[in-house]
Order: structure tokens, then sequence, then C-alpha cells
């Protein structure tokens, strides 16, 4: 069994299918295929149901998916730790940043590291939390800006939380409130963030909590784009108050929401059993320097 079929194989599942995976891992879809027909023969189970242009794991290709994920970061860790042996210090920081409220908190950040270590190369990469989470897992990254509640397997370092607001249509008979809750907002249609943004999920779930399911009239990765909709009427948009207290090109109204476990409380993670590099260690020390809180 070697990293590279195991490697064509993680990616294969966490594409959904051979041709994006072939492009991720700089191979054609016949090698791909052919990468994880040998790990099929040499586990002597069925990893993967194929679906049309889908293919999905079995149940011998998730236990197979979990552990490979494993290996493959261990791997990236050894070789770290054994260039920082052989005196290799350049080094490299590889960050997840998602794309609320990075501008405010960590542009600043990036560039202090910058300027203190400019010998170390930055490697960033912008997602959802969900998808830093992966990415994360995987060790293909050393820190994800996470949305909390964070998986015990990372270790965090508390950044920021805000309460979240509401965006309306200046004319929406909500606007003019000082704060709403969720529930007055039911028969209003929700504007969310695409799939993979942790904000939907704080949402939804305290929507659940309340006895409703909300009507999602659109979905986008743009702030500026969500706010705008909102702002013509489309139906109500959330983000955290920091963020919405910037949207001023287009006239909105913003209105605290009192919903409770509704907070938007972002943290820095990383692998708890990973080891971290010199790039890594000092990003932690700067993390720490200015938000003063002690990792858990």
């Amino acid at each position: 069994m070697e990293f590279r079929t195991l490697r064509a194989f993680v990616e294969v599942v966490r594409q959904g299918g051979f041709s994006p995976a072939a492009k991720v891992v700089f191979a054609t879809q016949s090698t791909v295929s052919k990468a994880v027909r040998q790990l099929e023969q040499e586990i002597g189970l069925p990893l993967l149901d194929r679906l049309g242009h889908r293919v999905a794991p079995t149940a011998a290709g998730e236990i197979v998916y979990r552990r490979a994920v494993r290996l493959l970061a261990e791997r990236d860790d050894l070789g770290a730790e054994l260039a920082e042996l052989r005196g290799l210090r350049r080094g490299t920081l590889r960050l997840g940043l998602p794309p609320i409220g990075s501008s405010v908190l960590f542009a600043p950040l990036v560039a202090a590291y910058r300027q203190r270590h400019p010998e170390i190369e930055i490697r960033l990469v912008e997602h959802g939390s969900e998808r830093l989470e992966e990415l994360l897992e995987a060790g293909e990254i050393d820190f994800a800006g996470l949305l909390t509640p964070i998986a015990p397997a990372f270790a965090q370092q508390p950044v920021r939380s805000e309460p979240v607001m509401a965006l309306l249509a200046p004319d929406h008979p909500l606007a003019g409130r000082p704060a709403v809750r969720l529930g007055d907002l039911r028969d209003t249609p929700f504007i969310l963030f695409e799939s993979g943004f942790a904000l939907n999920r704080i949402i939804l779930d305290a929507c659940r909590r309340d006895g409703f399911e909300p009507t999602v009239v659109a979905r986008s990765s743009q702030i500026d784009f969500i706010a705008g909709l909102a702002g013509a009427g489309l139906g109500v948009a959330f983000l955290p108050r920091m963020i919405a207290m910037q949207r001023t090109e287009v006239p909105i109204g913003l209105v605290l929401l009192d919903a409770p476990g509704t907070d938007w409380t972002m943290a820095m993670a990383w692998r708890r059993d990973a080891w971290l590099p010199p790039a890594g260690a000092a990003w932690l020390a700067l993390l720490r320097e200015t938000w003063k809180d002690d990792a858990a």
C-alpha cells in the first residue's frame, strides 16, 4: 500500500469523482482509476459505489478514507520534522482563512508576521469552515480560522466573538427594531452563504430550536452581494456585527439578532497531535501575543 495510492483514493472521495481528483493530484483520470482499483485489490473489498458520474465511499471505503487521511498527515509531519532537523529553516506557513472576517481579523496579523519573518513563505487558502476543517485534519494546512464549537481533535486560540445582526431592507417592518428574534423572521425568506459556511449551521440550528425551517431564497459566497440582496428586499441575511457595520454601499437595515447560541465566535485551530514547524510556532506566538488568551 503506497502513499501515492492512498492520496489518489482520498481525493476521489473528497472531490466526489475521478476526473476532479485527477486534477488535484496532477495525474490522468485513468491513473487515478488504476490506483483505486489497486487499493481495492490489496484490501479485498470494494471501496467506492459508482453513482453515475459521482462516487461515494462504501462502508469499507469510509474506514480506509479516515485512516488514509491520518496516514497522509503523519507523512507530511514526518517530512517537516526531518527537514527541520536537517536545518531547512526557511519554512512555509500554510494558513486556511474563512471569507467572513479575515480582512478585519487576520490581514493585519499576516502583514505583521511577514514583517517579522520575511524569509517564511505564507501560503493562504480561503474556504468555509467545513472545508477548512477537512484540510486541517488532512494536514494540508497548519492552521485554520474556524467558528466554534471546534472538534476535540484540534487545539484552538480564541480570536473574537461577535453577536450576529440581521440585514433587512430599510422599509422592512422589522428594520426599525433594536433587536429581532428568529421567530419574528419565519415568514421572511433567508439569504444564506454557500454550503460549507459554519454561519449557515449556526443560523439554521437556531431556527430548528425555534421550531421552524426557513425558506432559503438565495445563496452566495460573496458578502457584498448577500448584503445587496438583503438591502434590495429579497429577504434577510445574517452577518457578524463587525462585518455588518461595514456594509455602507447600499441602504440597509441592521438589527441585532436576539437568539441564544448564535454568537459568531472565531478561533484559530491546529491539530493537537501535529508537530508545529518553526514557521507555525512563530505564528502561534504572534496569535497569543495579539489576543493574550492561552490556547485551549
